[in-house]
């Protein structure tokens, strides 16, 4: 039985056109899938058996099951959602599993995580935002016990929003008890309007507040900025990227398969990745197997579609 879903199906809409040639979780950060630091940061923790689901270019998703021993559940021809991917696999999980972003870096404790699902109910992990915006700001009880999801999930009695645009809300990563998919009917679902609402009716959906590193690169200008951060030590990884880093280049990443014949600040360089002689990279990432053309270039992404000039 597998102990960790990974979500790995949705289509990164955000990120376009990023997103358009590779699916959002193996988007390179420092050069690696942000895939592999979740797989290692798991494995670290002791999980040995994943289930990965795919839809959006889902082959690349396939060839990195494959190459790191995960299963993988693809959904065809429609995407099954945050509730059905989930009971289309109730019969390979465990009794209580976890059910991890595939595209958000965290050293969230999961196990931890587990210990606050309980065994017919669940468990969220929560960070908190000094800025909400438009996330469903989550509440929760001395013991933890959610009690309120914003305006989605209301049970009967639930306290009321407080003033304010900051709070805590829902990291992404969350466990699940196989019985409480009982609650799911199949197809395309949502899991909070299926699973949520009754188990925080029934105050069965424990939590765990999170402080310390998680990240969601959603946007374009996030994604580089994530990457600048990891780059400059802002944000530890499960994955030491520097072992993969040719000599030479202070203050940049370059991988030991890359070639670089232009010059460099701040910038990461992925595997076979060509910077032609008259480059001037300040700020930027690229991509693996991409070609940089001569010319002046400052917080760029050159990936597999060509350049993304983004604004920081």
């Amino acid at each position: 039985m597998h102990t960790v879903f990974l979500l790995a199906a949705g289509f990164g809409t955000r990120l376009r056109p990023l997103t358009n040639h590779r699916p959002k979780p193996l988007l390179p950060l420092m050069g690696r899938p942000m895939l592999d630091y979740a797989l290692a940061h798991l494995k670290e923790a002791g999980h040995t058996s994943f289930l990965v689901n795919a839809h959006h270019l889902w082959e690349q998703i396939a060839e990195w099951a494959t190459i790191n021993g995960a299963e993988i559940q693809v959904e065809l021809p429609e995407v099954l959602g945050t509730g059905g991917g989930l009971k289309a696999a109730e019969e390979k999980m465990a009794s209580k599993f976890l059910i991890w972003n595939g595209d958000i870096i965290s050293d969230i404790d999961p196990n931890a995580l587990l210990d606050a699902c309980p065994d017919n109910g669940a468990g969220m992990v929560l960070c908190y935002k000094d800025v909400l915006g438009k996330t469903p700001q989550l509440l929760f009880n001395d013991s933890g016990i959610i009690t309120r999801i914003g305006n989605k999930c209301v049970p009967e009695g639930a306290p009321e929003l407080p003033e304010g645009d900051n709070g805590w809300h829902f990291s992404g990563i969350h466990a699940l008890s196989r019985s409480s998919l009982q609650h799911i009917p199949d197809g395309f679902q949502d899991v909070i309007k299926t699973v949520y609402q009754e188990l925080i009716a029934q105050k069965q959906d424990g939590s765990t507040q999170h402080t310390s590193t998680w990240f969601d690169a959603g946007f374009p200008n996030e994604y580089l900025k994530a990457n600048l951060d990891a780059l400059n030590g802002k944000i530890p990884l499960s994955i030491d990227p520097w072992a993969d880093a040719q000599d030479g280049f202070e203050g940049s990443w370059v991988h030991k398969s890359a070639v670089v014949r232009g010059s460099l600040t701040n910038t990461i360089i992925g595997a076979d990745a060509v910077v032609a002689e008259g480059a001037v990279l300040d700020s930027c990432v690229v991509w693996d197997g991409v070609e940089v053309p001569a010319g002046v270039f400052s917080r760029c992404v050159f990936y597999d579609g060509g350049r993304l000039d983004v604004e920081m």
